[in-house]
């Protein structure tokens, strides 16, 4: 039904206009007696083989939905119950911004793609805390203290995807990743450092060792210093070279981070079909033309790093056999954007479903 009417009539739309569209549609629906135990009857798998352990969290599956969609957690709840078996919200600034001017958000249907030119547009930090608060975090004691069935009712895991703000200069980025760690640490279950996005100008400077090392470490140490600590995360952008790529193995074991979401879009145009216009607006590349790059990130770090650490797995994930093959590559976890809004719900039922069938 999604592909064949629903997909079809939002896509006539203007992207941006049809995100927010979503939000409102899936919020209202959702208030509609039966309609979220209806969704998590169709949606939600609940298998013994789905469970992961990671991180010192529990997730009932291991597919989650990736930073960018719910950017403000105005709809985490009703996310989790389309199947995902985790939220990543974000990415959140210190303070409110608008982000680019628009037009920046552009479908590449021939492609199965997308252009985004977002700019971390988000309403800052402390409007989605106030949102989170509804939403309270699983903590090592409240794991003891609770049942499994009533966390599973009550709790959605969420991931808390960090940034800086346009106008923070580089040299003084780290102090909006500090005020974002702190404000979210008591609503979020791990913390993703963004310096991956190609939409910041400058941001990708801070994927560079030095920086990007002083940012992780000032984090961990806020975090170590925590009665019960976060895992944090880095998400890394897929255009790295394979010496960056090592260099992001050494910074992971330099500051004992928890693991790396690989990866954020791309700035690269290969071997495109759709309108050439389409093709030269800037910003970053998501979707199928992404998926063998995401994966190739996956394996590099996995086998360079001999497994040292947990990888999610986003970029490109169009199909179960996307979400497999990035398993297989050394996955942990994996994630869904560009590849839920062009196949629906049905894509976190389908790959759900295979990693049962294949035992993984």
């Amino acid at each position: 039904m999604y592909k064949s009417i629903i997909r079809p009539l939002l896509f006539r739309f203007d992207p941006e206009g049809v995100h927010h569209f979503s939000f409102k549609a899936i919020k209202f629906f959702s208030k509609v007696p039966g309609f979220s135990s209806l969704s998590r009857k169709r949606y939600k798998l609940q298998h013994p083989a789905l469970k992961r352990h990671l991180f010192g969290l529990e997730f009932d599956n291991p597919v989650g939905m990736a930073a960018g969609f719910d950017k403000d957690a105005k709809a985490f709840a009703e996310f989790s119950n389309l199947g995902f078996g985790f939220i990543e919200i974000g990415t959140l600034t210190p303070k409110p911004q608008e982000g680019n001017p628009k037009t920046r958000l552009f479908r590449l249907k021939e492609d199965g793609a997308i252009v985004n030119r977002m700019g971390f547009n988000n309403g800052g930090v402390d409007a989605a805390v106030e949102r989170l608060k509804k939403n309270p975090p699983v903590t090592e004691r409240s794991r003891s203290e609770r049942s499994r069935s009533e966390r599973s009712r009550s709790h959605t895991l969420i991931g808390g995807n960090i940034g800086k703000n346009k106008t923070t200069p580089n040299e003084n980025a780290v102090d909006d990743y500090i005020i974002c760690f702190k404000k979210l640490f008591d609503h979020v279950d791990y913390f993703t450092v963004n310096v991956s996005s190609p939409n910041t100008p400058g941001l990708r400077e801070l994927q560079d060792r030095k920086p990007l090392t002083h940012i992780l470490q000032i984090l961990q140490d806020l975090n170590n210093a925590k009665p019960v600590r976060k895992p944090i995360l880095l998400k890394i952008a897929p255009d790295l070279t394979d010496n960056q790529l090592l260099d992001i193995i050494g910074i992971v074991e330099d500051t004992k981070i928890d693991g790396v979401i690989a990866s954020n879009t791309t700035i690269e145009r290969k071997d495109l079909k759709s309108d050439i216009t389409l093709q030269k607006e800037a910003g970053g590349l998501s979707g199928a033309p992404l998926t063998n790059r995401a994966t190739e990130v996956i394996s590099f770090l996995h086998q360079k790093s001999n497994g040292a650490f947990p990888i999610i797995g986003v970029g490109g994930i169009m199909s179960a056999q996307d979400a497999i093959d990035k398993i297989k590559a050394g996955a942990s976890l994996v994630q869904l954007y560009t590849g839920f809004v062009y196949e629906g719900p049905a894509l976190v039922r389908d790959i759900n479903r295979e990693i049962i069938k294949q035992g993984l």
